[in-house]
C-alpha cells in the first residue's frame, strides 16, 4: 500500500494506476480518492494518481490543516514520484487546494483542472458568490450532533433533484460510499474552518498553466457564479458548464467528464 511521509510526519495514501502523461487528483472535503472510482477508465490513456487528503481516507491525522498544509503534501507526492509535468484536477475543496499548491509546484503543472471549485467558500464583502458563513458553522454544530448521519445528508446535496437514476444512485453508494474510510471526526470540523477561512481571489491571474473549469449548472454547494468567477479570473482559463448536475458531475456524468477531460489534456499534451 503506497504511502509517502511528508516532513510534518503525516503519512499520505495514495493509488497510482496506468502510464503515459499524470493526472493528480485532489478530492473534496470529507471525501477521499476513492470519489474518483468512475475516472478508472482513464488509465487507458492516463497515469492516474489520486491521494487521500491528510485526516481523510487511510492519510494519518495531523497536527493543521490549513490550505498551506494540503499544499505542502501535495508537493511531497509530486517529489515523491518524481513528477516534472503533471495535470492537477482538484474538486471542491481539493479545487482550493489545488490553487494554493500551484505556487509551490510552478511549471510542474502542466495543466489545472478545477471541478465545482470556488476561490472563496463562504460570502464576504464584495463577494456574493459563497455560502453564508452561519451556514458553515450549522454543518459544524450538526456534525457534532450527529457525524454519520450530517455526512450522509451533505453527500445527498450534492446532487441536483432528479439528476441521478436509482440504478446511478445505488452504483455510486456501492463502489464509493461504502468502500470509503470516513475522515477522521477532528479533521473534518478543522477543514470547515480552512474552507469558511480560505480566500484565493488574489492567486489566480499568476496562474500560467492551461486551465478548465468545470462546473454543474445546479451546484447548490459553490455556486456555478464561483465557477465562472475563476474561468474570467485566471488568464486564458475556459468554463464549461454541465446542464442539469450539481456540485459533483464526473459522479452524475463520469461518461461526459472523462470525455471533456481527455479531450482537454490531449491538447495541452499535443502543444507540449
Amino acid at each position: 500500500m503506497p504511502f509517502v511521509e511528508t516532513a510534518q510526519k503525516v503519512t499520505i495514501h495514495y493509488e497510482d494506476e496506468g502510464s503515459g502523461f499524470p493526472l493528480v487528483f485532489v478530492h473534496g472535503w470529507a471525501m477521499s480518492g476513492k470519489v474518483w472510482a468512475f475516472q478508472k477508465p482513464l488509465a487507458d490513456h492516463f497515469r492516474l494518481i489520486t491521494l487521500d487528503l491528510r485526516g481523510h481516507g487511510k492519510s494519518s491525522a495531523a497536527p493543521g490543516y490549513a490550505f498551506s498544509d494540503f499544499a505542502a503534501d501535495l508537493a511531497a507526492l509530486f517529489d515523491r514520484l518524481g513528477l516534472e509535468r503533471a495535470a492537477l484536477v482538484g474538486w471542491s475543496l481539493g479545487a482550493q487546494v489545488a490553487l494554493e499548491a500551484v505556487p509551490l509546484l510552478e511549471d510542474r503543472v502542466a495543466a489545472l483542472v478545477l471541478v465545482a471549485g470556488t476561490p472563496k467558500f463562504t460570502t464576504a464583502d464584495g463577494w456574493p458568490h459563497g455560502l453564508p458563513p452561519h451556514e458553515a458553522r450549522g454543518l459544524g454544530l450538526r456534525l457534532k450532533r450527529a457525524y454519520d448521519a450530517t455526512l450522509g445528508d451533505f453527500f445527498r446535496q450534492m446532487f441536483a433533484e432528479g439528476e441521478l437514476s436509482h440504478d446511478q444512485y445505488q452504483r455510486i453508494v456501492r463502489e464509493i460510499v461504502i468502500p470509503r474510510h470516513l475522515p477522521d471526526p477532528g479533521a473534518v470540523q478543522a477543514c470547515l474552518v480552512t474552507l469558511a477561512g480560505g480566500d484565493h481571489r488574489n492567486l489566480l491571474p499568476a496562474i500560467a498553466a492551461p486551465t478548465l473549469v468545470i462546473h454543474g449548472d445546479r451546484d447548490a454547494i459553490c455556486s456555478p457564479s464561483a465557477g465562472r468567477y475563476l474561468a474570467e479570473g485566471i488568464p486564458g482559463a475556459r468554463f464549461l458548464s454541465l446542464e442539469g448536475t450539481g456540485h459533483a458531475p464526473f459522479l452524475s456524468q463520469p461518461e461526459r467528464f472523462n470525455q471533456e477531460l481527455s479531450r482537454f489534456l490531449t491538447e495541452v499534451i499535443d502543444r507540449d
